[in-house]
């Protein structure tokens, strides 16, 4: 259910901004009520919270508590190439309550774990990933660029039926980050939640695109979901650092930086009916998970990855955190 002050804040505002445009009462109040109907008709629930407790805080693993969820970003791709059954297995040794995989397709349409849209930066191979088969990816070594690249030398690019299967067995829960690609992402998910109905108890699908998590919904809406959000992730680099030069269209995507930021907070999570939200870790409060908590959304932090950090997601705010190692302080990541 929506809160009545989300419904008066969100309609409000548009009723305002539409008058401001128009000045037509009547194109106001219809352009007002055509919002209003879309989202009664098109958002999805959430799913129950009881499920959603069992996937975001399962009691699982030793490096957090019974309220907080440890989750081994990429695997935790500082203690192990990023994405492959190594680093799965390394984060359930360390600890990790759970595991964010990063789901892409080789050039055949097979689900593969790859978080970038080429291989050079993990692998000894180079192009896109887009051109590779997955016969191809097979001769790759997914260790190559790793600092651990000795002791994990050979490592292999994992199916995602594969990736799963390992967490099944190792008792993880799964963060799937979908890159892209909602179509397809949603018909193999379907099918692996259809061939393994623990996930639906035991697996949470992610996305900075909305679009995906709609389409996700569709295909099945007994899935829980969630958006993943950076503010001023148009405008700025992760560090801080403008992404354009020129003045104007800084200007410009920082209006769009908040326009984003606003739809996310007041219309598609709703939309989308998630039960998560996935925030870089520099814009978590007291304040900011109290404003979720109050719409049954639990927010989750990236990428904490030094000890202090930690104690402070999970001492103080008590809110599940993500991290790329569960083993010692390293760099940061945005």
């Amino acid at each position: 259910m929506l809160q009545l002050g989300d419904e008066v804040t969100l309609y409000s505002v548009v009723f305002v901004l539409v008058l401001l445009g128009t000045r037509s009462p009547l194109w106001t109040t219809g352009l007002t009520a055509s919002l209003y109907l879309f989202m009664a008709m098109f958002r999805f629930p959430q799913v129950p919270s009881s499920r959603a407790q069992q996937v975001l805080h399962p009691a699982k693993g030793t490096a957090g508590s019974d309220k907080v969820s440890v989750v081994a970003h990429r695997g935790g791709g500082h203690d192990a190439p990023e994405n492959t059954l190594t680093a799965i297995r390394e984060a359930s040794k360390n600890g990790a309550t759970g595991v964010e995989l990063d789901l892409e397709f080789s050039a055949d349409g097979i689900p593969i774990l790859m978080h970038d849209e080429t291989v050079d930066r993990t692998t000894n191979g180079s192009g896109p990933l887009s051109q590779f088969k997955l016969s191809e990816l097979g001769k790759l070594d997914a260790a190559a660029k790793h600092r651990l690249r000795d002791k994990f030398a050979g490592e292999k690019i994992p199916t995602l039926e594969e990736a799963v299967e390992e967490c099944i067995r190792l008792q993880l829960i799964i963060y799937f980050d979908v890159k892209g690609h909602p179509d397809e992402a949603a018909a193999a998910l379907k099918e692996l939640y259809k061939k393994h109905p623990v996930l639906y108890n035991s697996s949470i699908v992610c996305s900075f695109e909305p679009k995906v998590i709609y389409r996700m919904r569709q295909s099945d809406p007994e899935v829980v979901t969630a958006l993943t959000h950076r503010p001023w992730s148009l405008s700025r680099l992760g560090d801080g650092t403008p992404r354009f030069s020129s003045l104007w269209q800084h200007h410009w995507f920082t209006l769009m930086d908040m326009v984003l930021d606003w739809a996310h907070h007041h219309i598609l999570w709703k939309l989308c009916g998630t039960s998560a939200f996935l925030i870089q870790k520099n814009f978590v409060s007291p304040d900011y998970v109290q404003y979720w908590a109050q719409r049954r959304v639990e927010v989750v932090a990236w990428t904490v990855n030094t000890k202090v950090e930690k104690e402070y997601y999970q001492e103080l705010l008590q809110v599940n955190y993500i991290t790329d190692s569960l083993v010692e302080d390293c760099e940061p990541h945005y």
